[in-house]
């Protein structure tokens, strides 16, 4: 088996409930795969969930939402029959997975991947993904917090490369505050000693004004 040498270790993230149906997808491509498939538009199934499918219009083997579709079925048919198992060749792909309650986070790389990268990143995203839904890995709690989990997955992967492998590291990228965020009126506790501060402060640059 030739190893594969390029950054581009990754083809798809993809998680899918326990029946099948997918939760998230996000498709890669390699941008020297030439164009060879009309545009298509990722597809959305079941209420809240989210598919980024950027191989979708520029060739490869997943260049339509019906390919992918397909592609996602077959895996989990086979995964199904295996549910403690972690790797399996399909389709001229090394496809990694790890269920958790009702579903199944797979990350997918071309045939000649270094399979120890894959699980090495499927092991940091399952780990990253769990503690942003505090232990709550489960697709309810993947759909009510969709944004976190797609911004968790766009800072381990982007365009089929992967960009960390350190969950603390993907961890500080998700959950780092806004840098333009300011005080919080309901983070403001008002009671009598704060506004007897206040008096005295506004008291103490009257006086100053005055003696000016």
């Amino acid at each position: 088996m030739t190893q594969n040498l390029s950054l581009y270790s990754t083809t798809a993230v993809l998680i899918l409930d326990n029946e099948g149906q997918r939760l998230l997808a996000k498709y890669y491509t390699h941008p020297t795969v030439e164009s060879s498939a009309a545009p298509s538009a990722g597809g959305v199934a079941g209420a809240g969930a989210s598919s980024s499918a950027n191989g979708a219009g520029k060739g490869g083997p997943f260049a339509t939402v019906k390919e992918q579709r397909a592609f996602e079925t077959s895996i989990w048919e086979k995964t199904k029959k295996v549910p403690n198992g972690e790797i399996l060749l399909h389709a001229s792909h090394l496809i990694l997975y790890k269920p958790s309650v009702d579903l199944t986070l797979y990350i997918v790389g071309p045939e000649s991947e270094n399979e120890l990268m894959l699980s090495s990143l499927l092991n940091s995203l399952y780990e990253s993904l769990s503690t942003v839904l505090r232990h709550q890995f489960e697709k309810r709690s993947v759909l009510e917090n969709l944004d976190l989990v797609v911004l968790t997955v766009d800072e381990t992967v982007d365009d089929g490369i992967i960009l960390e492998l350190d969950s603390p590291a993907i961890l500080s990228r998700v959950s780092r505050p806004r840098t333009d965020a300011g005080v919080q009126i309901a983070d403001i506790t008002i009671n009598e000693e704060t506004l007897r501060q206040a008096f005295g402060t506004i008291r103490d640059r009257v006086r100053r004004l005055a003696d000016s």
